[in-house]
């Protein structure tokens, strides 16, 4: 929510400050997102006249200007290169220092070609006021009056822009006037009265018939629709004071009749639409779609409608989304001269859904989904009605109203005593009557039991407690006490489960490998919960934040590979993330897991990222994150040279750069690879980007561990190395060599390394390879024979042999 400071102040009677403005909102729950401040970037450049245009004596294209740039004082030598500087043009100077938010730079004093400018003529590009840098800004000859004056004070750009993030349940502050009544009733000043309108004049009956076709059941969808035609309008340019305001805000002035209705969608925080009546045929109806009807919406984009969308039609179909969004059909345009104004209400959850399902985002499904004041229908038709008369004259009908406001008399049952038990915040009982009647909250009775009627454009405020949160946050939340909690006795016992308790011990481990920590949302895109295997119905959420988090996430890698994304856009290239949170299979209690999934990306490898001085990192690949998982599962009690690695990773995994981890053939301990260049594409990620998971549900209980330790076996005798290098089919994986080669003699083999693997000559066309490996032998209580040693070594071809189809090579 936008909106100005003297927008602020038009329904607002206050001194306080900018800065008390801004404490005093996010005090009070409405937070301030950004005040954008014109006078701290603008506030150095002034009028100023040129008397004087020569040309340059050292270049063709530049010329020296004597500039006037404030009554009564000497004229400044200023070199410009502007085509359409001349003399007698009045424009913009910053002097020297002033920093150029167009150019990025701050003025020096110079020279330029042998002439020093002592300032700058400027274009309204360097000012970022537009985009045109074809000349310097040529200001109306009457400003003449004004040089040496502040340009933003000159040109009325000195109101600062204040955006409020607000929460969904505060419908009423999604107007201007909502959030001066906040303020004022937190004693910034007092509310004004709503201007009186002008009596209207209804010159005659509205021909256009108002309808609304519900069944019953659905009646809720729209229970009210106003409307008023206005005949013999001129629609041109909405008044400068209007425009300005809506271009604070982000808006785009469109026509006199449109921005009224922006403006007091915006002021007031009541939607309104206009339609050019002379294109409405027969009667406008308020009604459910039908199944294969479209429409045209402003937007220049065609919408498909159902039956569960709330449509405003004539009798040719549709002609917008209730709440949402107007057709092009029917559009106003400059030459339109008689309207037709609609104030309706709209039911704020279909609302929603209806914007879900078209991802149509607008100003009034905004409003309309977090719940419009149902009251404000007809003064919002009235006061629409009077800025049209003002601004494009006319003759105004006599209004129909379709319908019923869906007003709920809501009185709570209030006993003041609740504010100090709920929250031990102790407030006089004036103080409290003061604040909740500031609000717009009606009071009988007695403090004890007094009966508070509720406003109607505040739908969020139900029982008791509701009002007790609005007196504590108007009086001030830091009011609250702290207490803190009563210390117990002793030692308390432990309380993280085991799984718990792996949780963190991965954590630290992966940290440890320089991976960073991040938590990124359980909700993603549907397109990629399908593309890693979730986006199940059962999975979507019945009311998402927004439309890019629609669904469950199936698993943490979407979530990481996006915010790798962010990272590099930040510039940080070369980055190492983890997650360890819940993922969802299902909607079941039983399909929700527990995994530790982490993402490389770039060179960020664990011995380090980026440029070196004995040269370039190398990029992340399959054995990095293969490194990490086994660390990961041995701080976890698991060791990985007891389970098998198979090829069939997830289809986002690269199919040859990856693998599974896994105990026997249904237990899936961990994935692990680079990342398909498809899913990359998909997730606009760039490559090179490896990463795995480690489910920590699937793992093993781990051993007890028993407190006595064993005895050192240590041996004063000289291990024994052997090469031997085998040939072996091509698709025949090293790793079953090495577990042949380790089960040959559990007692005296140590261990087995591979050290070479050759593919090429004329082994690649019999379509084998070699793999050759380094077996160390570490003899116990006697040195080895060299016929022990024999023995052993063919007992170890002949088990790799068995185990592979192998043969020694020669």
């Amino acid at each position: 929510m936008k909106f100005t400071f003297s927008w602020l102040k038009d329904h607002l009677d206050t001194n306080a400050s900018l800065d008390e403005i801004e404490t005093t909102l996010s005090a009070i729950g409405l937070e301030v997102e950004a005040i954008e401040d014109p006078a701290k970037a603008l506030g150095a450049f002034v009028i100023a006249r040129i008397v004087e245009a020569k040309k340059h004596p050292n270049a063709d294209k530049l010329q020296v200007v004597q500039v006037e740039i404030a009554k009564g004082q000497p004229l400044m030598e200023v070199v410009c290169g502007a085509p359409n500087a001349r003399a007698g043009l009045v424009s913009v100077f910053a002097p020297l220092g002033t920093y150029i938010p167009g150019s990025k730079i701050t003025l020096e004093k110079k020279p330029v070609r042998g002439v020093v400018s002592n300032g700058m003529m400027c274009s309204a590009a360097e000012l970022e006021l537009a985009d045109d840098s074809a000349g310097i800004l040529d200001l109306p000859a009457e400003w003449a009056s004004k040089v040496g004056e502040r340009y933003i004070d000159a040109a009325g750009l000195n109101d600062p822009v204040i955006e409020v993030k607000l929460t969904p349940n505060r419908p009423d502050c999604t107007g201007v006037r909502g959030i001066a009544r906040d303020l004022a009733a937190a004693g910034l000043g007092s509310l004004k009265p709503e201007p009186k309108l002008k009596a209207i004049k209804e010159a005659f009956d509205c021909a256009i018939p108002v309808k609304l076709d519900f069944s019953a059941d659905t009646a809720n969808a729209c229970p009210v629709f106003a409307a008023r035609t206005i005949r013999n309008v001129s629609n041109g340019a909405s008044p400068d004071w209007l425009q300005n305001r809506l271009k604070a805000v982000g808006l785009r002035p469109i026509n006199a009749l449109v921005d009224v209705t922006n403006y007091i969608s915006l002021d007031r925080g009541r939607p309104l639409h206009v339609y050019d009546a002379h294109k409405l045929k027969g009667a406008i109806h308020a009604r459910l779609g039908k199944s294969g009807e479209k429409f045209l919406a402003l937007d220049g984009k065609e919408y498909a409608v159902d039956s569960t969308m709330c449509v405003i039609a004539d009798d040719s179909g549709p002609l917008g989304l209730g709440g949402i969004m107007g057709g092009e059909s029917t559009g106003c345009t400059p030459e339109t001269t008689a309207v037709l104004i609609e104030s309706a209400w709209f039911d704020p959850v279909r609302t929603a859904a209806t914007g879900r399902k078209t991802g149509l985002q607008s100003d009034a499904r905004y409003r309309f989904e977090r719940g419009v004041d149902p009251a404000s229908v007809r003064p919002g038709l009235d006061l629409a009605t009077d800025m049209i008369l003002e601004f494009c004259g006319g003759e105004a009908s006599k209004a129909k109203v379709a319908g019923k406001e869906p007003i709920e008399n809501r009185v709570i049952a209030f006993d003041f005593a609740r504010v100090a038990k709920l929250t031990g915040v102790k407030l006089p009982e004036a103080e409290i009557a003061k604040i909740l009647t500031a609000l717009g909250f009606r009071i009988e009775g007695e403090p004890s039991a007094a009966k508070v009627t509720v406003p109607t454009w505040r739908p969020d405020v139900h029982g008791p407690a509701d009002l007790v949160e609005e007196i504590v946050r108007i009086a001030g939340l830091e009011l609250i006490p702290a207490t803190p909690l009563p210390r117990l006795d002793g030692v308390a016992r432990p309380v993280l489960t085991e799984k718990q308790k792996r949780a963190r011990r991965a954590r630290r481990l992966l940290a440890s490998r320089g991976f960073v920590e991040a938590v990124t949302w359980s909700f993603i895109p549907k397109d990629q919960a399908k593309h890693f295997g979730g986006g199940a119905e059962a999975l979507d959420l019945a009311n998402p934040i927004s439309t890019e988090l629609s669904s469950m996430r199936p698993g943490l890698l979407p979530g990481l590979l996006t915010a790798v994304t962010r990272n590099r856009n930040r510039g940080a290239s070369d980055v190492a993330l983890f997650e360890l949170g819940q993922a969802y299979r299902g909607e079941k209690p039983e399909d929700q897991y527990l995994s530790a999934a982490a993402v490389r990306a770039g060179t960020a490898r664990i011995s380090g990222a980026g440029r070196q001085w004995s040269g370039s990192g190398e990029p992340v690949g399959v054995f990095d994150v293969k490194a990490d998982v086994v660390a990961a599962l041995a701080s976890l009690g698991i060791d990985a040279s007891k389970a098998q690695i198979t090829r069939d990773c997830p289809p986002w995994y690269h199919p040859g750069r990856s693998g599974t981890l896994r105990l026997g053939p249904k237990t899936v301990l961990a994935y692990f690879g680079e990342v398909h260049p498809a899913t990359l594409k998909a997730l606009d990620v760039e490559a090179p980007v490896a990463a795995f998971e480690i489910f920590i549900d699937a793992l093993p209980p781990e051993k007890k561990k028993s407190r006595a330790k064993p005895a050192l076996a240590a041996s004063d005798l000289l291990p024994v190395k052997r090469d031997l290098a085998f040939v072996v089919a091509k698709d025949v994986a090293a790793g079953d060599v090495i577990k042949a080669a380790l089960n040959a003699d559990k007692t005296l083999i140590r261990n087995v390394n591979i050290f070479d693997v050759f593919e090429g000559g004329n082994l690649a066309a019999e379509g084998r390879k070699s793999v050759a490996i380094e077996v160390t032998l570490q003899p116990g209580n006697e040195t080895l024979t060299d016929q022990a040693i024999e023995t052993i070594v063919k007992k170890i071809v002949a088990d790799v042999k068995k185990a592979t189809g192998a043969e020694l090579r020669s």
